[in-house]
């Protein structure tokens, strides 16, 4: 109890020492705050859009087969299914088609895809609320796409997909195969790529193995590997921001080591007379040290929190084009909240702790000099 009471002592002390140079604290504060809310921006948002990643492809196929020609991606003939079927392992194969189509007046992508409930639907498409927006176009009406030979083709909207799926239907068009082959003039007994599912996950990379053995001119996809991919893109967003603000960031370092590190002459004389009135030196050191931690922890807290704020409640306006990547359309929605604990303790030890030690050195030196000469400088 003695020691708590103690303790709360000369945190008031601390805690009204702040005060008494309450400008320059609170300059220090705010831009210590920025920074850790840049920071935690960044890990918030690529650890929680890679989140988002995994769980959209947690149902995509487990294994992709294409074709290259020339070392490019070229449409697969449906001829190679039997022989992938036969593979051990190997529990269903299926074609899929799908493409891009360049929208001219709006410089839009749009992503066409033939799904098992469009296949048969023929003069009719279902489209994301992206493309609704850029075609201005609801349920019910008429939208023309060019044929690859130069004609239009209309198809009745049928579905505009809903808001809430926004993250993966922003772009996308669903349509029937005969649409899809005439749109683009493939012919039928080609598939865009191959599907695959397998009888034991842990064995996909020996499947994908023997499908490049068997088929020398294919490209076989893992599921993990696109997984890794969306990491890598994400990972490398975040840090080339971190890049272009590490003169900020590297800036605020040497002035907060310098603020933390040298004590002014009014600190000084306020140690010397500290040790005049009888503290100990353990207790001055104790005192400072209280000092950068209610600064450093409260930058940090704030930082965190606004930080919080920032992603998943104010939409990430700040770093959204970076981060996302440049689009016409781009696709509306909010992430889940997912906080990584590893980085945000990274996060702590980086901010806080070297602030903090960083002002024991200075008070030590002080504090060991005797307090008449201490009072003189």
């Amino acid at each position: 109890m003695i020691w708590i009471e103690k303790q709360r002592n000369i945190i008031d002390f601390a805690l009204s020492s702040l005060l008494r140079r309450r400008g320059k604290n609170l300059a220090l504060l705010a831009v210590y705050t920025v920074i850790v809310f840049i920071l935690a921006s960044i890990f918030f948002f690529t650890s929680s859009i890679k989140k988002e990643a995994s769980l959209v492809l947690k149902n995509s196929p487990e294994i992709v087969v294409q074709k290259v020609t020339g070392g490019r991606h070229d449409m697969i003939p449906v001829r190679y299914i039997p022989f992938i079927e036969k593979l051990p392992g190997v529990r269903a194969v299926k074609g899929r088609l799908w493409g891009y189509y360049y929208e001219p007046t709006t410089g839009a992508n749009y992503t066409l895809v033939v799904t098992d409930d469009y296949r048969d639907k023929v003069g009719t498409i279902a489209i994301g609320s992206g493309v609704s927006r850029t075609l201005n176009t609801q349920k019910g009406e008429l939208v023309p796409f060019k044929a690859y030979d130069g004609p239009y083709i209309s198809f009745e909207v049928t579905e505009v997909f809903s808001p809430e799926s926004e993250l993966v239907s922003s772009d996308l068009v669903v349509i029937s195969e005969d649409d899809f082959r005439a749109l683009f003039g493939i012919a039928k007994g080609y598939y865009t790529d191959l599907t695959l599912q397998v009888r034991n996950a842990k064995e996909m990379a020996t499947v994908a193995d023997k499908i490049k053995r068997l088929l020398p001119d294919t490209r076989p996809i893992l599921r993990e590997e696109i997984l890794r991919t969306y990491d890598a893109i994400f990972d490398w967003r975040g840090g080339l921001l971190v890049f272009i603000l590490a003169g900020a960031v590297l800036a605020f370092a040497i002035f907060a080591w310098d603020k933390a590190s040298s004590l002014s002459a009014e600190e000084r004389r306020e140690i010397g007379i500290l040790k005049a009135v009888g503290w100990e030196t353990s207790e001055v050191i104790t005192m400072k040290s209280w000092e950068g931690i209610v600064i450093s922890l409260s930058s940090f807290l704030m930082g965190v929190v606004f930080a919080y704020i920032h992603i998943f409640f104010a939409s990430y306006i700040f770093f959204e084009p970076v981060l996302k990547g440049w689009s016409v359309l781009y696709p509306h929605f909010r992430l889940i909240p997912y906080v990584d604990p590893y980085q945000i303790a990274a996060l702590f030890f980086l901010t806080v702790v070297p602030y903090t030690a960083a002002t024991i050195i200075p008070s030590w030196k002080a504090a060991i000099v005797d307090p008449d000469e201490v009072m003189r400088l």
